[in-house]
C-alpha cells in the first residue's frame, strides 16, 4: 500500500509493541505523524532522547489530540483508566485499538469510555521478544506475524478496513475472530506454555539439589527456552493471567490430565504410548515450521544478541 493511512497515530505506552510500531509505520510511511506518551517519565525522557515518536507528550489527553487512531499500548489492568482519561479528547471519527493479550477483558474495560462516533477495534499482534521499554522496539518485529482484530458487531467495515491496511503496512498477516475465541486460542498457543515455563524456572530454583551454577552451565535447550520466556515483563503477565482466568485456567486443566498420563506412562514402562505420543506432538513443530512462523535451525530461528 502507497501512502500514509492515518494522518495522525498518537501510541499510549512506549514498550516493545509500541516503539515496534513507530518504526514499522515509519519505516513504511504509513503515518504523516505518531505522537507518543507513556505513564513514566523516564520512558519519555528515553523516548525523546533515541528519537522514538514525532512528539512525546506528558498526558494521554495531549497525545490523542487530533489523533486519527489511538493504539493503547499499555498493560491489560490499566486500560480502563488510561480509555477514561482520553476519552473526552477523542476526534469524532477517529480509531481506538489496543495491543493487548486478552481481548474480553479489554472490550469491558474500555468499551464502556469510547465515545459515539470513534470506532473501537480491540487488536493483538503476536509477536514479541522477553525484552521491554522504549529501547527495545525494531521496524521487523511484525515481518511475517500474525495480528488478530476483534471488532465488535456493527463496527464500520471502513475501519476495520483501514486498521487491516496499516497492519498489513507493517509486514503482518490479518485475521478477524471474536474476542472469547481469540482469548480461548491464546491460552493454548501463549497463556499457558508462559505460566508452564514460569513453573519450570521456579521448581529449577526451588531444587537445592541442582545449584544455580549447574542451572545456568547445563541449560540445554529445553530448560534454556523456557528461561527466555520467563524473562517476560512481569506487569503484563500478571495482568493477562487474572483477565484471562477462565479460559487459562481450562488449558491448564487439560494440561494436568496429559502430564498424569504421561507420569502413568513412564511409571509403567510404556515406551508405546510414550513414542506414538511424542510423534503426534512433533507433526505439530513441523506445521509451525512450514507455516513460516519459526524455522528448524538449531537456535529455533533467533538471532542472537548481545543483550
Amino acid at each position: 500500500m502507497s501512502g500514509p493511512v492515518y494522518d495522525r497515530v498518537a501510541l499510549i505506552g512506549l514498550g516493545l509493541i509500541a516503539s515496534s510500531m513507530f518504526w514499522a509505520i515509519r519505516k513504511a510511511g504509513l503515518a504523516r505523524e505518531v505522537v507518543g506518551t507513556a505513564r513514566s517519565a523516564e520512558t519519555r525522557e528515553t523516548a525523546r532522547e533515541i528519537g522514538l515518536c514525532d512528539r512525546v507528550t506528558d498526558t494521554v489527553a495531549e497525545a490523542v489530540e487530533g489523533a486519527d487512531l489511538v493504539v493503547l499500548a499499555v498493560p491489560v489492568g490499566a486500560m480502563g483508566a488510561v480509555a477514561e482519561a482520553m476519552a473526552p479528547r477523542l476526534a469524532p471519527g477517529a480509531t481506538v485499538t489496543d495491543v493487548g493479550s486478552v481481548k474480553r477483558a479489554v472490550v469491558e474495560a474500555v468499551g464502556p469510555h469510547i465515545p459515539e462516533g470513534v470506532h473501537f477495534i480491540p487488536g493483538h499482534p503476536l509477536a514479541g521478544t522477553e525484552h521491554s521499554g522504549p529501547r527495545s522496539g525494531f521496524a521487523t518485529l511484525f515481518d511475517n506475524r500474525w495480528c488478530l482484530l476483534v471488532p465488535e458487531p456493527g463496527t464500520e467495515p471502513e475501519a476495520v478496513a483501514r486498521l487491516r491496511a496499516l497492519w498489513e503496512g507493517m509486514g503482518a498477516h490479518v485475521e478477524e475472530m471474536d474476542a472469547d475465541h481469540h482469548d480461548l486460542v491464546l491460552a493454548v498457543t501463549s497463556h499457558a506454555p508462559h505460566l508452564i515455563a514460569y513453573t519450570m524456572v521456579g521448581v529449577a530454583d526451588d531444587l537445592r539439589r541442582v545449584t544455580d551454577s549447574e542451572v545456568i552451565k547445563y541449560s540445554a535447550a529445553g530448560f534454556r527456552d523456557f528461561t527466555r520466556i520467563a524473562a517476560s515483563d512481569p506487569t503484563m503477565w500478571r495482568d493477562v493471567f487474572l483477565t484471562n482466568k477462565d479460559a487459562t485456567l481450562e488449558i491448564l486443566g487439560r494440561f494436568t490430565e496429559e502430564l498424569f498420563a504421561l507420569q502413568r506412562a513412564i511409571r509403567t514402562g510404556d515406551g508405546e504410548m510414550l513414542h506414538a505420543y511424542f510423534t503426534r506432538t512433533r507433526a505439530i513443530r513441523r506445521g509451525i515450521i512450514e507455516a513460516g512462523q519459526d524455522t528448524d535451525a538449531p537456535d529455533f530461528g533467533r538471532v542472537k544478541t548481545g543483550a
